[in-house]
C-alpha cells in the first residue's frame, strides 16, 4: 500500500508500469536498453474518494486518457530505476495534490474608503483625459 494522505491510500497491484526506450541521455545505452518509464494508473476504478477523482482530472489534464487511466512517463535519468522512483514520485504528487481540498472562499465587501479611492482615481483619471482632449486655440 502506498500512503498518499492520513485517509488515502493506493494498493501497488493498480499501478502497471512498462518500459520504453528513451530520448536523452544514456549515450549508446539509449539504443539498446528501455530506460523510460511509463507509469498507469486507473483514475476511474480506483477506490479513491468521488470529490479526489474530480481534482485529479481536473490537475492531470493530458496525462488523463478517455478511458480515465493516469500515464505519467519519466525518463530523465539513465537508470531505470531512477526513472521509476521518479515516475511513482510524480504519481504520488498529484494524488496528494488532489487529496487537498481547496479552502472556500469568503466573499467580502469593500470598505467604504476604498469605494471613495476607486471613485476618486477614476474622476481625477477622467479630467485628464477630458483635458487631453481640448484643443488648442492659436489666436
Amino acid at each position: 500500500m502506498i500512503r498518499i494522505s492520513n485517509s488515502i491510500s493506493i494498493d501497488e497491484r493498480d499501478i502497471s508500469e512498462s518500459f520504453i526506450r528513451a530520448s536523452g541521455p544514456g549515450g549508446q545505452n539509449v539504443n539498446k536498453v528501455s530506460t523510460a518509464v511509463e507509469l498507469r494508473f486507473d483514475v476511474a476504478r480506483s477506490p479513491l474518494p468521488h470529490d479526489v477523482k474530480h481534482r485529479l482530472e481536473a490537475i492531470a489534464g493530458r496525462q488523463l486518457s478517455q478511458e480515465g487511466i493516469l500515464i505519467i512517463t519519466s525518463q530523465e535519468h539513465r537508470s531505470q530505476e531512477r526513472n521509476r522512483a521518479t515516475a511513482l514520485k510524480k504519481l504520488i504528487g498529484l494524488l496528494h495534490k488532489a487529496s487537498v481540498r481547496p479552502k472556500r472562499r469568503i466573499a467580502t465587501r469593500p470598505t467604504k474608503a476604498s469605494k471613495a479611492r476607486r471613485l476618486d482615481s477614476k474622476s481625477k483619471r477622467s479630467v485628464t483625459k477630458n483635458l487631453r482632449r481640448i484643443k488648442p486655440s492659436f489666436d
